[in-house]
């Protein structure tokens, strides 16, 4: 069975639209390909740019991943690509891409820090908060706000966002005029602070066997090539859930990732708005200079 939509103009053939993908949720390939059209402004005003990686999964969710970067050769000419590196890789620049690539099998959508045509220039710092399990939510809730206060402290702004699996991530806006080594300083700085402070609940390990039942800290993962699951993006997990920018209030309130599906964020951004605009359509360009200039003076 085959079911065609129009999406920008273009006519995207939607193969198997009923094979049911999140089974437990009763989410079929149409239906999530609808949901992507319909958050699509806000996801692509964070992948747009930036060289995508999709994460397929042909044997279901619960099956092996595979990723991918470059355009494959099946995809129609208007997709969105740019030349990199002697290959040609997709970009996530509009919504035809988007529901193509849906179809083409990606349940996931990651990018980098940087964009294409400003490579080493991150557009944020962002600490991904792991918990040690399933049921450590509320550690890693704990260690979030202490960050939040620390930024504040620190004059920086900052935004909360479930990964859409179990922990979560802080993200902070910055003007993209500092490079991943400048960004790797300052996050080193935070970590190995936070680890002093905390040293029995958190850990800067990055091997998992070697973490024991901390959460671990990841100030790492912000460098040249690595990447972040785009802000909306479904994951591949039992309850459909989406990596969904949150505000302080709410994570100090009590909430946990699950609650944010692939069923309730349109109304939740019809209700709340796009709380992940400070980094895209309102971007706040926060300077790192007064910050640098004391971990130089204190060689810290």
């Amino acid at each position: 069975m085959v079911e065609e939509i129009v999406v920008d103009g273009r006519r995207i053939e939607i193969t198997h639209p009923d094979k049911m993908i999140w089974e437990s949720q009763g989410i079929t390939k149409i239906d999530y390909i609808h949901y992507l059209i319909n958050v699509s402004h806000y996801l692509i005003e964070h992948a747009k740019d930036r060289l995508l990686m999709v994460w397929l999964y042909p044997h279901g969710i619960a099956g092996k991943k595979i990723e991918k970067r470059s355009v494959p050769e099946s995809a129609p000419e208007w997709i969105s690509r740019i030349f990199y590196k002697n290959k040609e890789r997709m970009l996530l620049n509009d919504t035809a891409t988007l529901a193509w690539a849906a179809n083409y099998g990606a349940i996931e959508f990651h990018v980098p820090f940087d964009c294409h045509d400003k490579p080493d220039f991150p557009m944020e710092m962002v600490f991904d908060l792991d918990p040690p399990n399933d049921t450590s939510f509320h550690l890693v809730v704990e260690v979030a706000l202490k960050l939040k206060e620390l930024l504040q402290s620190l004059g920086l702004l900052s935004v909360p966002r479930t990964s859409g699996s179990s922990g979560l991530q802080v993200f902070v806006p910055i003007e993209p005029i500092y490079t991943f080594e400048q960004t790797r300083r300052i996050t080193t700085f935070i970590a190995n602070y936070f680890q002093e402070q905390m040293p029995k609940q958190i850990t800067i390990e990055r091997v998992v066997s070697k973490r024991g039942n901390k959460l671990y800290f990841d100030y790492l993962q912000l460098w040249r090539g690595r990447t972040m699951p785009v802000v909306y993006s479904p994951r591949a997990k039992r309850h459909a859930t989406v990596a969904t920018p949150l505000t302080w209030s709410e994570l100090e309130g009590g909430i946990q990732p699950t609650e944010f599906t692939i069923l309730n964020i349109r109304r939740r951004i019809e209700e709340k708005g796009d709380l992940f605009k400070t980094l895209t359509t309102e971007k706040h360009n926060q300077s790192l200079r007064e910050i640098l200039s004391f971990i130089e003076k204190n060689k810290v």
